[in-house]
């Protein structure tokens, strides 16, 4: 009865308002147009070089370091050499877990060995970075075979670190032993599926770390803004090498 009594209706209307019905009938429908249009279309977004493409740049070493560096303290050979690119250095090396910084349930006296709760780099408030959430990476400090500041990196430089198909866009954060290369945060180990355990974490070999030059993170703290930076300076990096 209720179906009956609305289709009469809408007849009669139909009946005596025929132009106004036609007349109004297109501009709701044309709006709804507009605005699914404008929420249909896609935000642009800057995506940075996959992994392979990355990796296909570093395929050759133009060595600047003056000889090259062990990959831990343990072993007695030196195997990786620092080279020179298009407005970067990378490396090739394993991963050693850094749980420096400030202290928390990941990273503190009793899940570190050697640690130590201070870091070459400070956040903007001051304090040491926090291993445990940050992704940043370790240089050796300056010594005869490299000094990184002499390859324009500093810390809050932006990085790419690539392992097994994945990367993560990282600063520089610490600084370690003048003889050994290879090292990254808690942090940067767990994004990327390393065990991220100070104690027995990190991976032997597989790691590519790529330090673009003349490049800050600001704040240094802030991820957000180490991936966007790092993408934009990675694809800079594709294409001029």
């Amino acid at each position: 009865m209720r179906k009956l009594i609305l289709l009469a209706t809408m007849a009669l209307a139909a009946a005596v308002m025929p132009s106004a019905l036609a007349s109004a009938a297109p501009a709701p429908a044309q709006a709804i147009s507009a605005q699914t249009a404008s929420a249909a279309a896609p935000a642009s977004v800057e995506a940075g070089p996959t992994a392979a493409q990355l990796l296909a740049k570093t395929n050759s070493c133009t060595q600047i370091s003056n000889g090259k560096y062990k990959t831990d303290e343990d072993v007695s050979a030196k195997t990786v050499a620092v080279c020179d690119a298009n407005g970067a250095v990378f490396w090739k090396a394993d991963m050693d877990i850094d749980c420096d910084g400030q202290r928390t349930t990941q990273c503190n006296e009793d899940t570190d060995c050697c640690y130590q709760d201070d870091t070459a780099f400070h956040q903007s408030d001051g304090k040491p970075l926090s291993a445990a959430k940050l992704p940043y990476i370790v240089v050796p400090s300056s010594s005869s075979i490299w000094k990184y500041t002499s390859s324009q990196l500093k810390g809050g430089g932006s990085c790419a670190v690539i392992y097994n198909g994945k990367i993560e866009y990282a600063v520089i954060g610490d600084t370690g032993p003048t003889q050994i290369i290879g090292e990254a945060s808690y942090a940067t180990a767990k994004d990327l599926g390393i065990n991220p355990d100070p104690s027995n974490g990190g991976t032997d070999s597989g790691v590519t770390y790529i330090c673009f030059k003349n490049s800050t993170v600001s704040p240094i703290e802030n991820h957000a803004n180490a991936i966007s930076k790092g993408e934009s300076l990675a694809t800079t990096f594709v294409n001029n090498n």
